[in-house]
C-alpha cells in the first residue's frame, strides 16, 4: 500500500489532516483510499508549522522533550511495561518460562503514549539516539503481535490463565474491563504520529494489522462491541485519514452507534450516544469518546452526533467546569458528579481529563470556529493541564484538587501511570493548537512568541509573534503573505479580556473592566467588532504588515454561580488566562487556609524571575478571618499561579478565599 507523501507529512498533534493515497490495484488486502465528502470545516495548522520561542512553552516544551520524555521511557523499563511485550514474543516462540502478567492490562498503552510524545519531538527535532531507541521498541511490540494480528500482553503471555480483568476468550469482557480496544487506540494515535514524524512504516504496519482483524470481527453482520474505555474511535479515524480506508471509519461510527442503552453511566453506555445531553461517569472516557463523537460527525455528515456533543459541552461549561478548566469531580469513579457538584479540597480532575477537555473543545472550534471553545481550552491548558507536571519535568500530578491541607505532592510514578504519558504526548503537540485556517481565513487562537506558516488555498503566509504572553497582554504579530493578496485574519479575544469568565454563568468577575482590549493595524485602530469571539481582519495584506493587540490584565475577582455550595462567600483570583493560589510556602501556613480578601482589597504584580522557573506573582493584604467571620489579623499575602504549586515542597494551598464581607463560610469540603 502506497501512502503519499503529502499524507505522511500533514496533520497536527490533535488530528492528521486526510490526504488521499494514489490508487493501486484493487486487493482485497489493500485498503482503497476515500476522498471524504466530509471532514472538519476548520483545519488545523500542523504543529510542525509552528515554532515558539517563548518564555512560558518552549522551556517547558524542551524539558518535555530533554527531560520528562526519557523518564518516562525510564520508567516504562524499569517498572515490567517494555518487559511485557518481550515475554509475550518469548511465549509465541514457545518458551513459557516467565508468564508473569501486566500489573493492569493497559499497561501497553504507557509505551504507546509516550513513543507519540517521542515522535512529535522526533519530527521537530530529530535525535538519532531517540529514533534508533524507539525503533527498538517497536521491533519488541511487533515480536509481541499474535500472526492475526491481535495484540494484547495481558493474554498473549499467558493465554490459559490471561489477567483477571481480561476474560478467558478474546473481546468478552472488554466493555467492562479488559481494556483491549483502549489499548489499540493508543496504539493507533502512537503509530499514526510515528509514521507523521518519520515515514517508517514499521508501527503504523502493526496498527493495520490490528485494525483489520477488528474489521473481520466486528461490524454489521458480525460481532457487536462498545470499547469499555473509549479512545480506538479516535485512533480509527486517524487511521483512515493517513491509509484511507474507509473500513476504519466506519467500524469507529458502529462502535459508536452499538453503546447504549442499558448500560452503565460509568462509561457513557445508559443512553445511546446521540440521546446523551449530560456529562456522566468516567471523565477521561466521557471526553475521549465526545472526541471521537466528532471526528465521526466531521468525516460523515452525522448531526445527530453533533447535537449530542453540543448539549453535553452546555452541560460541562454552565455546571461541571472548574475555574482551572478541569473536570471530574469525584473520586469514585474518576467522574463528573451532579450538576454544579464542584468541590475543592476532594475535587479529583485528573490529568488525563484535562488533556482530554482540550482534545475535545479543540474539535469542537474545529466544527464550529467559535472561539468559546478556545476560551475553555485556554484555560485548561494554562491552569489544570500543567499542573499535572512538575516544572522539572520529573513528577507528576494524578488529580489536581484546588485546595490542599498538607500531605499533597506529586509522584515520580503511579501503578496507574496513564497521566505522565499524557503529558508527554500534550506537551509535545502544544504549537499544533494555536493556528487554524478555513479557506482564506487563518484564525489566531493561542498566544506565544514565535513563528508560524500557514498554507493556505493559494498562498502561503507567515506570522511572527513578540509577546511575553501570558505574563504580558502586549502581542506584537507581523505578517508576510509573500507576494501580499486578499484574505483574512481572526484574531481572538479571549474572554478573559472581555469581562466573561467563562462562556456562559458558571463564573463572573465581580469587577468591572476598567481598560478595554485595544487592537491596531498599522499603528491605526482597528475596531473589536467580534463574530464568535474573533476579530476579522479582512484585507490586502504585504509583507510586513503589524497586527497590535494589547489585552489589559489586571488581577480581576471571581466569584461562582450561587449554586456552587463550595464556593458560596468566597473568591478567587485570575490575571490574564491564569488562575492564581496561595500555598504556604509564601504565607503562614496557619493563614492559607482561613485567608479572607477584603472586597476593597487591592493588588500588586511583580514578574520574578528567580521563582518558580519565572512568574508573576500576585500581592496584597488579606485578614486571617475566624470561623465566626471575626477578623483575627490582616496580613500581607502572596498568590502564585496554580499550576505551578507543590513544587516547592509539602504545602498548604488554596485557590477559593474567603470573601469578606460576605456570609463567612468554612474551608471546602
Amino acid at each position: 500500500m502506497k501512502i503519499s507523501r503529502r499524507a505522511m507529512l500533514a496533520g497536527s498533534a490533535a488530528l492528521i489532516a486526510y490526504r488521499p493515497m494514489q490508487a493501486e490495484a484493487a486487493a482485497p488486502d489493500k485498503p482503497q483510499p476515500l476522498r471524504p465528502a466530509h471532514d472538519y470545516p476548520v483545519e488545523p495548522v500542523p504543529f510542525t508549522a509552528v515554532h515558539v520561542d517563548d518564555v512560558f512553552w518552549a522551556p517547558r516544551i524542551e524539558t518535555n522533550r530533554k527531560v520528562t520524555i526519557p523518564f518516562a521511557f525510564h520508567k516504562c523499563e524499569e517498572t515490567g511495561r517494555v518487559a511485557n511485550f518481550v515475554r509475550a514474543a518469548a511465549v509465541m516462540r514457545g518458551d513459557t518460562s516467565d508468564r508473569t502478567l501486566p500489573g493492569y492490562p493497559f499497561d501497553d498503552t504507557d509505551v504507546y503514549k509516550v513513543i507519540e510524545g517521542a515522535s512529535y519531538t522526533l519530527r521537530v527535532q530529530y535525535d538519532a539516539k531517540l529514533d534508533a531507541y524507539v525503533d527498538s521498541l517497536i521491533v519488541k511490540i511487533a515480536a509481541a503481535q499474535e500472526p492475526d494480528g491481535y495484540l494484547y500482553t495481558a493474554r498473549t503471555i499467558d493465554p490459559e490463565h490471561p489477567h483477571k480483568w481480561a476474560g478467558k476468550e478474546r473481546w468478552v469482557q472488554e466493555e467492562v474491563l479488559s481494556h483491549e480496544l483502549y489499548n489499540l487506540g493508543h496504539l493507533y494515535e502512537s503509530a499514526t504520529a510515528h509514521y507523521q514524524a518519520t515515514g517508517k512504516r514499521s508501527m503504523l504496519d502493526i496498527s493495520i494489522k490490528s485494525a483489520n482483524l477488528l474489521c473481520n470481527t466486528f461490524g454489521p453482520g458480525k460481532r457487536s462491541i462498545y470499547p469499555g474505555h473509549q479512545i480506538v474511535e479516535m485512533g480509527l479515524v486517524k487511521l483512515y485519514r493517513v491509509t484511507g480506508d474507509e473500513r476504519y471509519l466506519g467500524l469507529a461510527k458502529f462502535m459508536l452507534d452499538a453503546r447504549g442503552p442499558g448500560g452503565k453511566a460509568y462509561n457513557q453506555a445508559d443512553l445511546k450516544v446521540v440521546d446523551q445531553r449530560e456529562a456522566v461517569g468516567h471523565a477521561v472516557r466521557a471526553t475521549y469518546m465526545y472526541s471521537g463523537m466528532a471526528d465521526v460527525a466531521a468525516m460523515t455528515g452525522d448531526t445527530a452526533y453533533v447535537t449530542a456533543i453540543d448539549a453535553i459541552w452546555e452541560n460541562v461549561a454552565s455546571k461541571k467546569l472548574y475555574l482551572t478548566g478541569g473536570i471530574g469531580a469525584r473520586k469514585e469513579g474518576e467522574a463528573f458528579g451532579d450538576n454544579f457538584e464542584l468541590p475543592n479540597l476532594t475535587a479529583y480532575n485528573e490529568t488525563c481529563a484535562a488533556v482530554g477537555n482540550d482534545y475535545w473543545n479543540h474539535r469542537l472550534f474545529l466544527l464550529h470556529a467559535d472561539a468559546k471553545y478556545i476560551d475553555v481550552m485556554e484555560r485548561t491548558l494554562y491552569n489544570g493541564l500543567i499542573s499535572g507536571v512538575s516544572l522539572d519535568g520529573k513528577s507528576f500530578f494524578y488529580p489536581n484538587p484546588l485546595e490542599s491541607i498538607g500531605g499533597y505532592d506529586r509522584s515520580p510514578w503511579f501503578g496507574v501511570a496513564c497521566c505522565p504519558g499524557n503529558i508527554t504526548r500534550f506537551m509535545a503537540s502544544v504549537p499544533g493548537y494555536m493556528y487554524a485556517q478555513r479557506g482564506d481565513t487563518v484564525y489566531v487562537n493561542l498566544y506565544a512568541a514565535g513563528k508560524a506558516q500557514i498554507k493556505m488555498q493559494n498562498r502561503s503566509v507567515a506570522i511572527v509573534q513578540e509577546t511575553r504572553y501570558p505574563w504580558d497582554g502586549n502581542i506584537k504579530m507581523t505578517v508576510d503573505p509573500g507576494s501580499g493578496g486578499n484574505f483574512s485574519i481572526n484574531v481572538r479575544i479571549p474572554g478573559w479580556a472581555r469581562g466573561e469568565a467563562v462562556p456562559g454563568n458558571l463564573y463572573r468577575f465581580a469587577d468591572a473592566i476598567a481598560e478595554p482590549p485595544s487592537l491596531k493595524v498599522n499603528g491605526r485602530p482597528a475596531e473589536l467588532a467580534l463574530e464568535k469571539g474573533y476579530v476579522r481582519l479582512a484585507r490586502n495584506w504585504k509583507r510586513g504588515d503589524v497586527i497590535e493587540l494589547e489585552l489589559p490584565m489586571p488581577v480581576r475577582r471571581v466569584i461562582a454561580t450561587e449554586e456552587v455550595e463550595a464556593d458560596r462567600g468566597r473568591v478567587a483570583l485570575q490575571r490574564g488566562p491564569i488562575v492564581y493560589c496561595t500555598e504556604s510556602p509564601d504565607n503562614p501556613k496557619e493563614s492559607v487556609i482561613e485567608m479572607a480578601l477584603a472586597r476593597e482589597a487591592k493588588f500588586a504584580t511583580e514578574y520574578r524571575p528567580d521563582m518558580l522557573n519565572g512568574t508573576v506573582v500576585i500581592k496584597g493584604v488579606a485578614a486571617h478571618q475566624a470561623s465566626d467571620g471575626t477578623t483575627v489579623a490582616e496580613k500581607e499575602f502572596t498568590a502564585v499561579p496554580y499550576h505551578a504549586w507543590a513544587n516547592r515542597g509539602d504545602s498548604k494551598m488554596l485557590v477559593w478565599m474567603q470573601d469578606r464581607g460576605a456570609t463567612a463560610g468554612q474551608p471546602s469540603a
